[in-house]
């Protein structure tokens, strides 16, 4: 994308140049003020474009320690510079203008060179103006852009300037003192527009109906609750857009993360150029529910818990549950952690919402082990089927594997239960046979149940 710009930039230098040259000759030869101004006007061209080769070498160095946006706005301050001759140009050309008209002195001499020189002018700005418009487009570069408002109004002023040699020739020498006043007045509103557009992207102003595009985009995407902020600026070809939005703080964080490529792919689709980056602020809503707020206040003090009991009674709240801590700590030592999670709970809910948590081992989820020996695998499948006859409602133990850890044994197995039996009444006979089975064999650390329904007929 660079080089493409450079070369525009580089190309258009050496077209001024040719122009400058034959239009200054052609000018001081006919002694027309018109086409004298309009040379003066291409050799503000070569110098702009010089400047604005300079600018896109500049701008296109990465950022830094020290520019943090990169150094695209170096072409901003080569058209804020640009805008300032043209400006001078404008005011110098009129009152040049103006003073032939007082004096009422203007000669010019008509030859068919300085028409040439014109018409070639007119060919070549066109082409200038093409070329440059397409790169600024592609490459979205503002510098490129204010080269080819430039050579635009190249354009009319050769045009102008062949009225001006045609009105001449019929009689009426001052429409080349007039042309020259309408040259001077055309570059001045040009380099308003210019002065405008390159303050606003000093001043960081967001460009005209991006904010509120972006934010009707952002809006749609499922998941956002607000836009907090959102600020957008300018710096050379890129615009960078940087958005807070608000979301459920019971939103997971690859669903987050998810969350905030889309919003960047969706306004990129709009806006190939924009750079994006989106930051998030937790949000509890309306319909979060109790036993969500819990949840989510365990999860961030990284405790695990489970068995929560919310009590919606007349006057408060009561909330019980279970917390799991390192067996290997002190009663005071966890019992400490318990305290800490109430409080929290209670900073959330209400002060008079009752807490109670029950205290008991965490089970190590990662372990060492290795597949017991037959003897013993047989001694605890024979205990689980007899317990389970004993239940009566549990049958077809199967798939009983049993490992031996650090920490004692881990017994996996299946069973069936009738399929139209409710999860609650399963898990209590589940719990009825682990608790007989663990009371037989000391040294079991866990038991993991694997309920299926009994098998039809059909089946």
């Amino acid at each position: 994308m660079s080089n493409a710009k450079e070369s525009a930039a580089l190309s258009s230098i050496l077209a001024s140049i040719v122009i400058t040259l034959g239009k200054g000759g052609a000018g001081l030869a006919t002694g027309s003020l018109a086409l004298i101004s309009d040379a003066a006007h291409s050799l503000l061209d070569v110098a702009a474009t010089t400047m604005t080769w300079l600018a896109i070498r500049a701008a296109a160095k990465p950022a830094d320690d020290e520019h943090h946006y990169g150094h695209g706005k170096i072409e901003s301050i080569a058209a804020l510079a640009e805008t300032a001759f043209l400006f001078l140009l404008s005011g110098a050309v009129a009152v040049e203008g103006i003073r032939r008209l007082w004096q009422d002195t203007t000669t010019i001499e008509l030859h068919w060179g300085a028409i040439a020189v014109l018409c070639g002018s007119i060919a070549i700005d066109a082409w200038r103006w093409w070329t440059l418009t397409r790169v600024a487009r592609e490459t979205n570069s503002e510098a490129l852009a204010a080269d080819a408002l430039h050579f635009s109004s190249d354009l009319i002023n050769s045009v102008m300037v062949l009225l001006a040699f045609g009105a001449a020739a019929l009689g009426y020498p001052e429409a080349d003192a007039l042309v020259a006043i309408g040259v001077a007045l055309f570059i001045g509103i040009a380099g308003y527009r210019l002065a405008r557009r390159t303050i606003d992207t000093l001043l960081d102003a967001a460009p005209a109906g991006m904010t509120l595009t972006i934010r009707e985009i952002i809006s749609e995407i499922p998941g956002v609750v607000a836009i907090e902020d959102l600020r957008i600026r300018r710096a050379g070809a890129d615009v960078f857009v940087e958005v807070v939005i608000a979301v459920a703080r019971t939103m997971p964080l690859d669903r987050l993360s998810h969350l905030k490529e889309i919003i960047s792919n969706e306004i990129n689709k709009l806006y190939k150029e924009a750079r994006v980056t989106v930051s998030a602020s937790p949000r509890a809503l309306d319909e979060e529910t109790i036993l969500e707020r819990v949840l989510l206040i365990a999860a961030k003090r990284r405790v695990p818990i489970h068995h929560v009991t919310v009590q919606d009674l007349a006057d408060r709240l009561s909330v019980s549950l279970d917390l799991e801590v390192d067996g290997h700590l002190s009663l005071g030592e966890a019992h400490a952690i318990a305290s800490q999670l109430e409080n929290a709970i209670r900073e959330e809910l209400g002060p008079a919402t009752e807490v109670e948590t029950h205290i008991e081992p965490l089970v190590v989820s990662s372990l060492f082990g290795k597949d017991t020996d037959e003897t013993t695998r047989a001694k605890v499948a024979e205990a689980l089927g007899r317990h389970a006859a004993t239940i009566g409602s549990i049958t077809d133990i199967h798939s009983v594997r049993v490992r031996e850890t650090g920490h004692g044994l881990i017994v996996n197995y299946h069973c069936r239960v009738e399929p139209k039996s409710d999860v609650t009444s399963v898990h209590e006979m589940v719990d009825r046979l682990e608790h007989g089975v663990k009371s037989e064999i000391e040294n079991i650390l866990r038991i993991v149940s694997h309920t299926e329904p009994v098998r039809s007929a059909n089946s």
